[in-house]
């Protein structure tokens, strides 16, 4: 019906993806969820840091082959790097930017990827992608997220970039993710750009289109986008939005573009107005209605332009507001439904006199 989705769990292979890069977290993995994911690499790297006293790198791999990888790697290679921690999962598809943003929170100086297939490789790429750009100007860290095959698990790595103490990983997704990019930012005055698709960012309204219609506003399926209570105005969340469209592709005027970011300060946390006006005042009653600039180019497109509203006092209708103009309306000289004088009431001294 448009309002939910279905899985046939007779062609689903379980591979995660769909939970890797769901924006609102709709839809979810019951086999080791988000949370318990996180928490399995939190004391995983706090108790490497206890013993060897610096960050570990993480690996995520998949049970089956890529645990067959790292057993052939011990028994005839040289073995894991040192400073590797592996975490076996049933399918790395289901690895999305915010499990790598965890594992930089747990305090992990690299997150690698052991990707069995190039299918496996293509699947992650567009979040790791997505990683990388969050962690754009953080000493080198985006190179620290990387795809691997099994020849790389020996080589060493430089645990020197970790750039902020692990944060508590509290949250969902979105939560985590933002928290350990702001720890991680040099700056969070200034938000991170991201690429096209990214599921966080604002948008742009243009006011020199928009008419404060409001459909943006009663379509967000997020809640990130609100009016004002007293005035017209559109006012805008932007840790709520989910980057989804919706909102530019209804809008009639097309006022509205998708700029993908990461605002990783506290001002993306409340709501902050895009565009108002000052509300049309009716000039009969003086109640506001309406939005002022398209009130007045209304009158100005009609006034004398057609022919109901030239040589005649129509124009003012559009001026008042509803309950004024049906008043106005029924009781003026040219008003559709009036009938005709009421006669005078005849009497019996009517009658009598004649």
């Amino acid at each position: 019906m448009g309002d939910h989705i279905e899985i046939d769990s007779d062609i689903c292979a379980g591979c995660g993806s769909c939970a890797a890069v769901c924006p609102t977290s709709a839809v979810t993995m019951n086999e080791t969820p988000f949370e318990a994911l996180t928490q399995v690499m939190d004391v995983m790297a706090r108790v490497y840091r206890e013993h060897a006293g610096e960050a570990p790198r993480l690996v995520f791999h998949t049970l089956a082959a890529g645990g067959d990888a790292i057993a052939r790697l011990a028994r005839y290679g040289d073995g894991l790097a040192d400073d590797l921690v592996p975490l076996g999962l049933e399918h790395v598809d289901r690895i999305g930017h915010a499990e790598i943003m965890a594992a930089f929170g747990a305090g992990y100086a690299e997150v690698l990827i052991l990707a069995d297939t190039d299918m496996d490789r293509e699947a992650v790429t567009a979040e790791v992608e997505l990683a990388r750009a969050m962690l754009i100007g953080t000493h080198n860290a985006p190179s620290r997220v990387r795809v691997i095959a099994a020849d790389e698990l020996s080589a060493a790595g430089d645990n020197g970039g970790r750039v902020s103490d692990p944060v508590l990983l509290v949250g969902g997704r979105r939560d985590i993710t933002r928290v350990t990019a702001s720890a991680m930012a040099d700056r969070i005055d200034a938000p991170i750009p991201l690429p096209a698709g990214a599921p966080y960012g604002a948008i742009e309204i243009n006011s020199d289109k928009c008419t404060l219609c409001l459909a943006c506003v009663s379509l967000c399926p997020t809640g990130a986008l609100g009016d004002h209570p007293d005035r017209p105005e559109v006012q805008f969340t932007e840790n709520a939005c989910v980057q989804c469209g919706i909102c530019e592709s209804t809008c009639p005027e097309t006022a509205i573009t998708l700029v993908p970011q990461l605002d990783v300060s506290k001002a993306a946390l409340s709501a902050r107005a895009l565009h108002g006006e000052e509300p049309f005042e009716c000039i009969k009653c003086g109640t506001p209605f309406g939005v002022a600039s398209t009130i007045n180019r209304i009158v100005e497109k009609l006034e004398n332009q057609h022919w109901m509203y030239t040589k005649s006092d129509n124009v003012q209708l559009i001026k008042m507001c509803d309950n004024c103009r049906v008043k106005a309306q029924f009781h003026g000289d040219n008003a559709p439904m009036a009938g005709g004088e009421r006669p005078r009431v005849r009497t019996s001294d009517d009658y009598l006199d004649s």
